[in-house]
């Protein structure tokens, strides 16, 4: 990517990579951030993003769906072999929160390419913002089953027993589906 931006700008890699870089650490600032990533907290807030799931598959109390996705990278000089995921290519695995509407809530994105979805949740300040009660009660979020199943955090039966769970699944699963596939494909279409 850097000798591709290199090029096309006519710098060299090394400028390529300092620009990448500090645009990467501005738009980490919790000014940036806040102002375009924010879960909400605010119960008209939640109320919306609640109604808007519930339009797609009747399932209630949702915010957001949560997921991972591998960002391919240069094989880093340091620590390499922790950034080699399961299909065997360097990446950075980072944890999306969409709402129904494909905007980010929550975004980490700092973790090699080896780590598993759970262990980012498990370290994730949104984790513990739902532990210590700063997000309001009745706020959901649907994972998928590389997530652990918490109060907050709905995953799929991994076996459903009766039809109430099978009904579960599909509403889980169109909800999730929907939004994971058109918020990935929505964030990438916008940074190529």
């Amino acid at each position: 990517m850097q000798l591709c931006n290199a090029d096309d700008f006519g710098i060299s890699q090394q400028t390529a990579g300092r620009v990448i870089s500090q645009t990467l650490d501005a738009l980490a600032t919790p000014a940036f951030l806040g102002r375009y990533i924010k879960f909400p907290r605010i119960q008209a807030e939640i109320q919306e993003k609640q109604a808007d799931f519930r339009e797609i598959a009747n399932f209630p109390g949702i915010v957001g769906v949560i997921d991972g996705t591998h960002v391919r990278i240069v094989a880093p000089i340091e620590y390499e072999a922790e950034y080699v995921n399961r299909k065997n290519y360097h990446s950075l695995n980072i944890q999306v929160v969409f709402d129904a509407q494909y905007r980010i809530l929550d975004v980490v994105a700092r973790w090699p390419g080896s780590v598993h979805d759970s262990r980012i949740w498990n370290e994730c300040g949104l984790k513990r913002k739902f532990e210590r009660g700063v997000i309001p009660g009745g706020c959901h979020l649907l994972g998928d089953s590389g997530y652990p199943c918490q109060p907050w955090l709905l995953t799929p039966y991994l076996q459903p027993r009766n039809v109430a769970q099978e009904a579960y699944n599909r509403a889980h699963k169109r909800t999730r589906l929907v939004v994971e596939r058109g918020g990935f494909m929505f964030c990438m279409a916008r940074f190529e």
